[in-house]
């Protein structure tokens, strides 16, 4: 069962690269008491999550500030030395979204929200999706029925439902 508006978001773990190296940071961490966005994606370096679902977040987070969002993180299915790696190469990491890798897809799971495409080589990876989360209750959610497509999922879509 997937994950809806007006649930509880699920605790999670997810592995961070920070200055020292691998962290541990958790969904509570992630969320505090303010209003959130996450964003999963299928993968890291991949082609429509690389040129279009980041920089559509780096595009609008001065105007979901302005509408309240203290943090934006993504999630995908990777290690935290490729998340480190890629935000870097996106410019997600300067622009200021949190890069949380749920390597084995336990946060993903937890949602509801993993999906396998075998020919290429994609396994219990994330589905595109956006959701806000405030006081822990996920008050937006938005998932593309596409794993390759960035529309409902992109960030100047959530910008207009706020």
């Amino acid at each position: 069962m997937s994950i809806s508006v007006g649930d509880t978001l699920p605790e999670g773990q997810f592995v961070v690269l920070g200055a020292e190296g691998p962290a541990v940071v958790t969904t509570a961490e992630i969320v505090g008491d303010g209003k959130t966005v996450i964003f999963g994606l299928p993968g890291a370096y991949t082609g429509t999550c690389t040129t279009a679902h980041v920089p559509s977040f780096i595009r609008v987070m001065d105007q979901l500030a302005e509408k309240g969002v203290k943090t934006i993180a993504c999630v995908a299915v990777n290690d935290p030395f490729v998340m480190g790696a890629w935000g870097e190469s996106t410019g997600a990491t300067a622009a200021g979204i949190k890069m949380l890798g749920d390597a084995d897809a336990s946060f993903t799971k937890a949602l509801g929200m993993e999906f396998s495409a075998p020919p290429v080589g994609l396994y219990d990876r994330s589905k595109r999706f956006t959701m806000v989360v405030e006081g822990g209750k996920v008050t937006h959610l938005n998932v593309e029925d596409n794993p390759g497509v960035c529309e409902i999922s992109a960030g100047e879509t959530l910008l207009g439902q706020l």
